[in-house]
């Protein structure tokens, strides 16, 4: 036989494409169109229908960016039309294929229902099936002209990322509003070509299959009548029947496919756009439930589900419908699908308490698994955290991306820092957006890492990232690849099923043991430094006020537990932890609102805390220790004079006149306390840091060297820094000013003042306290550069063969060699509060109040000693999405910690992020709670979300080994049960003495529900 493959491929694709896919729609007639523009932000429905509208005509250009015009569409369908498939079709005037940040509707009736949302992927609205003949139409539809930041695949810079900045030139040209007939036999006639053919074409050219599908096509269209494509659509159909109806091999693979619209809470479009998708795209989802019985469609993010309970009932009441009949399914258990790395740990655990809740809440439905495919990156204490709050998997697709490495498994069991293992899957199909096209289906089958041991995997399926969901032109291409041969098969489940069916047949799963780090998007942990130091702070913020709050209401008989005040706040933080709004990933809009409302937040909770601080009576001025670890260090008063105070751990004391270990002396640039002799070079560096204690240099070469390098990625540069950026650099060592600007027996400090770059300033005050080891250096920023990163550099005379860097509820060790592709590729990596760096009988630490990126590295000096450098990342300056990305001011503080354990790094870290609140108050109730025991270290102390009046104290174990202890309070004890993270109880615990016995292993959780007596 002659192979006529070309001429067969190349036949069926342009019969397809230009006869069959544009013979879907029959006939149609225009709507009647008026339209009416929104001024400034999205109107209610009531708003909009009361409005004056005016004739509108198609092909006349509408919508500026970030606006709303609302379109009156009304018509009638034509009586000869009596018994079809009669559609609304709308062109809005979509650029591209992608449903997510371009124009998209919502289609009302015009008492308000939501009916549809249209979208390119999505154009249609039924009207009626079968069609009477004569209907008239009558819709509201608001249209939202959403710019496409995309545009140019991220490749220049746009002011249309901020409404201030975007202008008001409409952005699209309306192509049609039509009522139209759907000939169905053509509309399946389409897909059945479309999955024929992509079939054909992933089918290997020696593969029999292949050729007797092509041949099959090419006699199936030999029927097609290029002048009534209709009226022969069911023959074609039936030709092609023989080769539909194939069955798969017996050893195919099994894709479990589940609906799924990746709805991103903010990133190219600010948070308020983000409640209008979710509106369309479930109202998308609940429609194709409607047409489709074997529809399921998961879902995460409590907080668009709220959204929708808030804003678009009706919207809401189908999507009850929905999870009533099993097509629905609750899935994450999160707030938000929030970053994996930068959250704290306290955060993390909120995240599950208030999305499960959620769901528990409104649908009697608690949520099995971790929903998190795009994250970039996911710390190593998520096992754990995910296990107590009740999960059983965990999913991810994000780190399918890495650049270096290619990770080994797809199916496994993820082990965390404390041994908690977690059955997780990542997608071969390498898509949280999958429509089911022939490559996909051979990426799946292709890439799929478990063969010989599992047969299965996932693949969730709908329009993303800006929402859009499953269409019913995926649901059939699903259909059609249930059981088709030369295919893996489709079988559209709950991913609990697919969970708990792949768990049975790949028990011994492979182990993958700590972070999932991804190697990509590593300047994540850095862009948009305001951003995430308004979620530290808040984070911190919210520990003081719910341990203070905690404490009143236990000591204060008129002091009401601020619940609701508290939850709306962790709620708004929560959602500002979202994957594209804590990275630093989204438009200007995103990022200041971000900043104003971290501000806002910050506010409140002060206030919170001063309440609940003068609750507890007024007297002589106090220092409060929200830190779990007693401390001994300079406080300032109101009036900023610095004074000496023993604190104890989560308690207060009076600022009595205590006098300090050793005073601190002042030399010209040298500072001395007795435990450090820092000294200042003329060019701001630290020259010389020595430990007094330990009678040893600390530095090896100059520290605290700021240096600025060219930071521009080859792709994505919000998101990436790329190794090459280590190349070019410029180290600012120009200072103009160094100088003595404190000199007192608690207190001595030097200012250092730069210039540099394009009119950008620094400000860094070095400073020694009497008492502490600890070198702080509080910055002061106006940044002015653009691709830039700033980077301060400890070099250490420490051979460290690894580093240590907090993570939540504990730290991971990395090596700091790069041996192995693996290691390379962590050029950049993300910690919290502190980095450590040790070896036999000595360490240094590195604190910071904000920062998260940092790199380590080593080299060996000619004297054969070993120097081993901690860089923090400072500040970059991306251009993309956001132009203005962290122009201006900044402010944070940074410290070296000579002599440190990882104990003394945890108790510092906690120090640095949160400083002693000074407040007037009568006497010193005792703290809540105290914890005795080496590693035992309290992370929350709150009174129970149930409003019993129990107190709830979450603790862990933070150095990284076993640890005993108790913890006693400071309220008489009633009894006490060790809970999960949803304080529901899991067993009582050991109570001797009055206390609350504790043995934890290393980087164990454990959260503790205390009765009072």
């Amino acid at each position: 036989m002659h192979d006529e493959s070309r001429r067969i491929e190349e036949r069926v694709q342009r019969l397809h494409d230009q006869r069959i896919k544009t013979a879907v729609y029959a006939a149609t007639v225009p709507f009647e169109v008026e339209a009416w523009q929104a001024p400034g932000e999205p109107v209610p429905f009531e708003e909009a229908a009361a409005a004056s509208y005016e004739p509108f005509s198609m092909g006349t250009p509408w919508g500026p960016p970030w606006g709303t015009t609302w379109f009156r569409m009304r018509g009638q369908v034509p009586a000869e039309w009596a018994g079809r498939r009669v559609e609304a079709v709308i062109d809005l005037g979509f650029t591209g294929d992608w449903p997510g940040n371009q124009a998209e509707a919502l289609v009302h009736l015009t008492d308000g229902t939501p009916l549809k949302a249209v979208n390119p992927l999505n154009q249609y609205v039924a009207i009626a099936n079968p069609a009477q003949g004569g209907e008239s139409v009558d819709y509201l539809v608001e249209a939202a002209s959403n710019p496409d930041i995309l545009a140019d695949n991220f490749s220049k810079t746009t002011p249309l990322g901020d409404k201030l900045t975007a202008g008001d030139k409409p952005l699209y040209t309306f192509r049609a509003a039509d009522i139209a007939i759907l000939d169905e036999e053509v509309w399946h006639l389409d897909l059945d070509v479309q999955v024929l053919r992509e079939l054909m074409l992933e089918l290997g050219e020696h593969d029999p299959r292949r050729h007797e599908i092509a041949h099959a096509l090419d006699r199936a269209m030999d029927l097609l009548d290029l002048d009534d494509v209709s009226g022969s659509a069911a023959a074609v159909r039936e030709a092609l029947k023989p080769v539909l109806s194939r069955p798969a091999h017996a050893s195919a693979h099994t894709i479990s496919g589940v609906g799924h619209a990746h709805i991103d809470s903010a990133w190219l479009w600010p948070i308020r756009e983000t409640k209008r998708k979710t509106s369309r795209t479930f109202s998308n989802v609940t429609s194709l439930a409607d047409e489709y019985d074997d529809f399921i469609f998961a879902c995460s993010q409590a907080q668009q589900y709220e959204w929708v309970r808030d804003n678009y009932p009706k919207v809401w009441a189908r999507i009850q419908e929905s999870v009533k009949n099993g097509q629905w399914a609750p899935v994450g258990g999160m707030w938000v699908e929030s970053d994996g790395n930068l959250p704290g740990g306290e955060a993390v655990a909120r995240q599950f308490v208030h999305g499960k809740r959620f769901f528990m809440d409104h649908f009697g439905i608690e949520t099995k698994g971790v929903w998190l495919p795009d994250s970039f990156g996911y710390n190593a204490a998520y096992p754990q955290i995910a296990k107590l709050a009740g999960n059983e998997w965990f999913l991810t697709q994000k780190i399918s991306w890495n650049q270096t490495n290619r990770f080994p498994h797809h199916t496994f069991w993820w082990e965390g820092i404390d041994g908690t293992r977690i059955f997780t899957h990542f997608p071969p199909v390498d898509t949280y957006n999958a429509r089911f096209s022939g490559e996909e289906m051979s990426r799946a089958v292709r890439n799929y890492s478990e063969k010989g041991g599992a047969s299965r995997s996932l693949a969730p399926f709908g329009w993303g990232d800006g929402g859009g969901g499953p269409t019913r032109e995926i649901m059939e291409r699903a259909r059609r690849l249930a059981d088709l041969e030369g295919s893996a098969k489709v079988v559209v489940e709950h991913p609990d099923e697919f969970f708990a069916k792949a768990r049975e047949e790949y028990p011994d799963a492979p182990v993958w043991v700590g972070e999932l780090y991804l190697e990509l998007h590593r300047a994540t942990y850095t862009s948009q430094a305001r951003t995430k130091q308004g979620n530290r702070r808040s984070e911190h913020l919210l520990r003081e006020a719910e341990l203070w709050a905690t404490t009143a209401a236990l000591h204060a008989p008129d002091y009401s537990y601020p619940y609701e005040k508290l939850d709306r706040l962790w709620k708004t933080v929560l959602l500002h932890q979202f994957h594209d709004i804590l990275p630093g990933s989204s438009i200007a809009w995103v990022h200041r609102e971000a900043e104003a409302e971290y501000a806002r937040v910050a506010r409140e909770l002060h206030a919170l805390t001063a309440e609940a601080v003068a609750a507890l009576g007024t007297g002589e001025p106090r220092a409060f220790n929200t830190s779990p670890y007693d401390r001994a260090e300079v406080v300032r008063t109101g009036d900023g004079t610095p004074v000496f105070v023993e604190v104890p751990a989560s308690g207060s004391a009076p600022l009595a006149d205590t006098a300090p270990p050793q005073p601190v002396t002042v030399d010209g640039l040298v500072l001395d306390n007795g435990l450090v002799r820092v000294e200042v070079a003329e060019d701001g560096t630290l020259s010389s840091v020595r430990d007094l204690r330990a009678g040893r240099e600390v530095l090896a070469e100059p520290g605290n060297l700021l240096r600025l390098h060219t930071d521009l990625p080859n792709y994505w540069d919000a998101w990436d820094i790329d190794k090459h950026y280590k190349n070019r650099y410029t180290d600012l060592l120009d200072a103009s000013s160094v100088t003595v600007v404190e000199q007192d027996p608690l207190v001595g400090a030097i200012r250092v003042e730069r210039s540099f770059g394009k009119g950008s300033t620094i400000t860094q005050t070095i400073s020694v306290r009497a008492g502490s080891p600890r070198i702080d250096i509080e910055t002061d920023i106006d940044w002015h550069e653009t691709e830039k990163i700033l980077k301060a550099a400890f070099p250490v005379d420490i051979r460290a063969p690894h580093s240590s860097a907090e993570i939540q509820f504990g730290h991971i060790q990395r090596p700091t060699h790069t041996n192995t592709s693996w290691e390379s590729a962590r050029f950049e990596v993300s910690g919290h509060r502190w980095v450590h760096l040790a070896e036999p009988g000595y360490g240094v630490a590195v604190i910071n109040d904000s920062t998260y990126g940092h790199d380590v590295s080593r080299t060996v000096r000619e004297d054969g000693g070993t120097t081993t450098t901690v860089r923090l990342s400072l500040v970059r300056a991306p251009r993309i999405p956001d132009p203005e990305a962290d122009q201006g001011r900044h402010r944070f503080t940074y410290a070296l910690l000579p002599g440190a354990t990882v104990e003394d790094a945890v108790a510092e870290g906690y120090s640095l992020n949160l400083p002693l609140r000074v407040a007037d108050a009568a006497g010193a109730p005792e703290p809540v709670v105290s914890a005795v025991g080496e590693g035992v270290t309290v992370e929350a102390v709150k009174l129970a979300d149930d409003a019993s009046g129990d107190v709830v104290v979450r603790l862990y174990e933070s150095r990284g080994g076993r640890a005993t202890g108790t913890l006693r309070t400071g309220f008489p004890l009633a009894g006490a049960q060790i809970t999960d993270l949803l304080e529901r109880p899991l067993q009582d615990a050991e109570i001797t003495d009055g206390a609350v016995a504790v043995a934890l292993r290393p980087f164990q959780i454990l959260t503790l529900r205390l009765r009072r007596g």
